[in-house]
């Protein structure tokens, strides 16, 4: 089976005007609510599955798989696919536009009807990577929980907002580093891999999106638990404008407890949370529960 990058396979897709057919058929309109907006442009598609960069031994989540345009140019690449689709339409499609277009690679697909966020478990081998189109409204909630959930996931491609993808992919100093550029961090090493315009989408949004890439590494090595440090994050980035010290004042019950806290971990308790990166609120943490 060909691994991803390989330029003789050329994987089935759908084109602008099967999505658009296939979408009346169903008497589908999409939904805001669902923050669905389907690629039409094939070479977005295959442009996601290369930078992926998946293969015959990977298990592939691919959370709102739509009317299954990157379904399809991945199956042929890996060795599973399982898609998590909430729309109770579009799950009922899927296999069907899946049979018709890439029957050879039907028995690689296990489609869930599922709200993503939902899902703490999958049936079969523990999944090596999150490849998506992810619906804006939950794209963070979305990355962040199965980073967490599948500690099997090694790999992440998503296209989100390019403003989200900014955020992801900022280091600390940048103006729009915040809470889930240092909570990625915690998982992966994450960065923007590409920039998508808005016209490749149908509807088209009002803005342009992005491709972020995440590769997991190692956990920071600190006493405290994931918990306790996004806890200290959250506090650090509730009211940004404050020192840390005020700003932890809450979160390690008082002013001065923040401060102490601070001290002992080796950070200025008159910086700002814009300024720290993972690893300095792993310390912080522990420092608290010292």
């Amino acid at each position: 089976m060909p691994h991803a990058g390989d330029p003789a396979r050329i994987s089935p897709t759908l084109g602008a005007g099967e999505i658009r057919a296939l979408a009346a058929r169903l008497g589908l309109r999409p939904t805001k609510g669902w923050g669905q907006n389907f690629v039409i442009d094939a070479n977005t598609v295959h442009k996601i599955v290369r930078a992926a960069q998946v293969g015959s031994d990977d298990h592939v989540i691919e959370v709102g798989p739509g009317l299954g345009s990157l379904t399809l140019a991945l199956l042929p690449r890996v060795g599973r696919v399982t898609a998590i689709e909430i729309d109770p339409v579009l799950a009922g499609e899927l296999p069907h536009t899946v049979a018709r277009h890439a029957p050879e690679s039907a028995d690689r697909l296990e489609l869930v009807h599922a709200d993503a966020l939902q899902v703490t478990e999958l049936a079969g081998p523990p999944p090596t990577a999150l490849v998506a189109n992810l619906p804006y409204n939950v794209s963070v909630p979305v990355v962040l929980s199965f980073l967490e959930r599948f500690e099997s996931i090694e790999r992440v491609l998503v296209m989100v907002q390019l403003e989200v993808a900014e955020r992801l992919a900022a280091t600390p100093g940048s103006k729009i580093y915040g809470v889930p550029s240092v909570k990625a961090a915690w998982y992966a090493q994450v960065r923007l891999a590409d920039r998508v315009g808005r016209n490749v989408f149908w509807p088209a949004p009002k803005v342009d999106s992005g491709l972020v890439e995440m590769r997991r590494r190692p956990a920071p090595v600190t006493t405290a638990s994931r918990k306790d440090v996004f806890a200290c994050i959250d506090a650090a980035f509730a009211q940004r404008r404050k020192t840390l010290r005020a700003a932890l004042a809450g979160w390690a019950g008082s002013a001065q407890h923040a401060e102490q806290v601070l001290r002992a971990a080796g950070v200025d308790p008159q910086l700002r949370g814009e300024r720290l990166g993972i690893q300095d609120f792993a310390v912080i943490a522990a420092a608290r529960s010292a």
